[in-house]
């Protein structure tokens, strides 16, 4: 087990998550690292995807950055020679660690939905509704919505994430904390659409996580990365069926033909596997960004 895999020593846990590990760095501050573990279907696999954690930190700070004008968000430093120490010992945090500002969090999944897919096109089959919201009959697998939606989501420390309602997200925060949410997800998403488009991905959908800070909304955690989203190739788009994703859905198919459950522990992924979910996160990485990583 690598260091990142593991403990920092000397350094001060403050949450221990699928994907990452959080650290305190003073009484206003965090250092963020994103580790190589996959997390599908809610439960963390086995097997680690190597670069996957340099990918997610090196997205999300370029999203960071792109989208700050839309709102703020947590990030304060990507050199880890500014980080403070022990952080700044540990070499092998570069790339995957970052110093951010210590929000507080809001603990539900802001998501929004473009096209019809996911757990959202598995409601929308049973009853016609996504997040309880009712929409157009006759709609096909992956088909783009007139508009996109926010469906919040509970978020879980362990287990299976459930999507909620706009009144049970609003019953949950109050009204106004609620609408700003729903205004910047969407806000976020039109501004990613739009920018993917252009370099040949389609964001089909994606979530966010907020938190507060000084009582202003701030855009927290990840942001718009192959973990957090679904990005589809915009030329063999069609709707009618499931395209093929730059995201962890390559492992999820793989794990649904095994006869898995869902449930821990999850399986071992083979070599094949876990080399194409590296190259397509890879590939996403640098469709967006026009550099390789």
């Amino acid at each position: 087990m690598t260091l990142v895999e593991s403990a920092i020593p000397n350094a001060t846990l403050f949450r221990h998550g699928k994907v990452r590990e959080v650290y305190e760095a003073g009484a206003d501050r965090l250092v963020m690292v994103a580790s190589d573990r996959l997390s599908a279907f809610d439960v963390v696999l086995p097997t680690p995807i190597p670069d996957k954690g340099r990918v997610l930190t090196q997205l999300s700070n370029f999203w960071f950055g792109r989208t700050s004008t839309i709102v703020p968000n947590h990030l304060l430093e990507t050199d880890l020679a500014d980080f403070p120490p022990p952080f700044s010992d540990h070499r092998e945090l570069a790339g995957r660690a970052v110093l951010v500002k210590r929000a507080e969090r809001i603990d539900y999944e802001c998501v929004a939905r473009g096209y019809l897919a996911g757990s959202g096109w598995a409601e929308y089959r049973k009853t016609g509704t996504v997040a309880g919201e009712p929409l157009p009959a006759g709609l096909l697998e992956s088909a783009r919505l007139d508009e996109p939606i926010f469906t919040p989501a509970t978020k879980a420390a362990s287990g299976h994430d459930e999507n909620i309602s706009r009144a049970q997200l609003a019953a949950a925060l109050g009204g106004d904390l609620a609408t700003q949410l729903e205004d910047v997800t969407l806000a976020l998403y039109r501004h990613a659409h739009a920018y993917a488009l252009e370099r040949g991905l389609i964001l089909a959908d994606t979530k966010f996580e907020f938190g507060l800070l000084d009582g202003a909304l701030v855009l927290i955690d990840e942001a718009l990365t192959p973990d957090s989203s679904r990005y589809w190739d915009a030329d063999t788009y069609r709707p009618g069926g499931a395209p093929p994703s730059y995201d962890k859905q390559f492992v999820r198919d793989f794990l649904n033909l095994q006869g898995w459950d869902h449930e821990p522990p999850g399986p071992a992924l083979p070599a094949e596997v876990v080399r194409g979910t590296t190259e397509r996160y890879r590939e996403c990485y640098t469709k967006l960004t026009g550099t390789a990583l």
